[in-house]
């Protein structure tokens, strides 16, 4: 749990504000259906756009949100964060309410320029359950037989390999560009197609001998067992091509993530997707959904609680509630689901049968 006792330094007011919101979102997230964390049971994977973490529109975010957030990320072990700003103090102050055995890894800042939006991402776990493995990069299109050019990604992918139990896990976190509002923006279906082809080539080649020499004798890098896809695709529908050029590829979307509301406020958009390439030692759990935390903090009936805290805009007008508590949270949800890596029953049970 987060380190609530710097709450003593707010004032009365505030401190009872946060504390009750705190309330309320521990039982919300119970409610509905986050397990509770265990450091030897399944691993609790997330992905969140945390909207312009932090860029301080509206006058920054409120102590408020820095506490929730932390509460919230505390309840998952691993969690992919897109949207990251240059400036990392926002990140930062949630980690120190988390406790030190937090660590992040996080991408530098994207060229605006080229669409990027001058935005990081970032992976953020307890070291106490999950361990990070040394792998860390981005991904870069290679050149094309056919184009002379390659667009790269506006945002590029990021890829870190972690243990968690008995699994060795490449994830790769994605910001899609976003383009038109329609659902097949012809760039975000090409970005899709080109990393998932290129991420399902990497993981067949992986699994492969190297030419010449038999499996049991082949002397290669240790490989991940499995590989997880997500983050913010930007996928407007489930039946769009945007998720079809994933699953093509060859990745699966867990199957408790694949009858469920959408991630955006009004939860009738897919934008955030999690998607495995099945491996050896991770297997899905059927625990996984969206938290949505506006159950519980910034609700409609909190507007007249935090209209004082509103900074007035260039104009000298107080910004739309609704869309300043985006700028606190998120416009988007939070997307998780539980996988399993303890598989000492299964190995002992294996060593125990007499069959030579």
């Amino acid at each position: 749990m987060p380190y609530y006792a710097s709450l003593r330094r707010e004032t009365p007011a505030t401190r009872a504000r946060i504390a009750a919101g705190l309330l309320r979102l521990r039982q919300a997230i119970v409610a509905q259906g986050v397990p509770p964390r265990t450091l030897a049971g399944d691993v609790l994977i997330a992905s969140w756009n945390i909207r312009e973490f932090d860029s301080r529109k509206y006058g920054g975010r409120l102590t408020d949100a820095s506490y929730y957030i932390a509460e919230i990320l505390s309840h998952f072990d691993l969690i992919a964060i897109q949207e990251v700003r240059e400036d990392l103090s926002a990140l930062e102050r949630v980690q120190g309410l988390l406790g030190s055995w937090w660590k992040y890894v996080v991408t530098d800042v994207t060229d605006r320029a080229l669409g990027g939006n001058g935005e990081r991402m970032a992976f953020l776990y307890d070291s106490r359950k999950v361990t990070f493995g040394g792998l860390a990069g981005e991904i870069v299109l290679p050149p094309s037989k056919v184009d002379t050019e390659v667009l790269q990604f506006a945002r590029t992918p990021f890829v870190c390999g972690f243990r968690a139990g008995w699994a060795k896990i490449d994830l790769c976190t994605v910001h899609i560009y976003y383009g038109e509002s329609q659902p097949l923006d012809a760039r975000r279906l090409a970005e899709i197609r080109h990393l998932a082809d290129f991420l399902a080539k990497r993981a067949k080649k992986a699994a492969q001998p190297p030419a010449g020499q038999g499996a049991a004798v082949a002397v290669r890098p240790p490989e991940p067992d499995t590989l997880i896809l997500l983050g913010d695709f930007n996928i407007f529908d489930p039946k769009d091509a945007t998720l079809k050029a994933i699953t093509d590829a060859g990745f699966v979307v867990p199957k408790v993530l694949t009858d469920r509301k959408g991630s955006n406020m009004g939860k009738d958009k897919f934008y955030d997707q999690i998607a495995v390439w099945r491996g050896k030692r991770f297997d899905e759990t059927p625990r996984g959904g969206v938290f949505d935390f506006y159950e519980a903090v910034f609700r409609a009936e909190d507007e007249a609680l935090y209209t004082p805290e509103m900074t007035p805009t260039k104009s000298g007008k107080l910004p739309k509630y609704k869309e300043w508590k985006t700028y606190q949270m998120s416009d988007h949800l939070v997307l998780w689901s539980a996988f399993k890596v303890d598989f000492a029953e299964d190995y002992l049970t294996d060593l125990s049968r007499l069959d030579p």
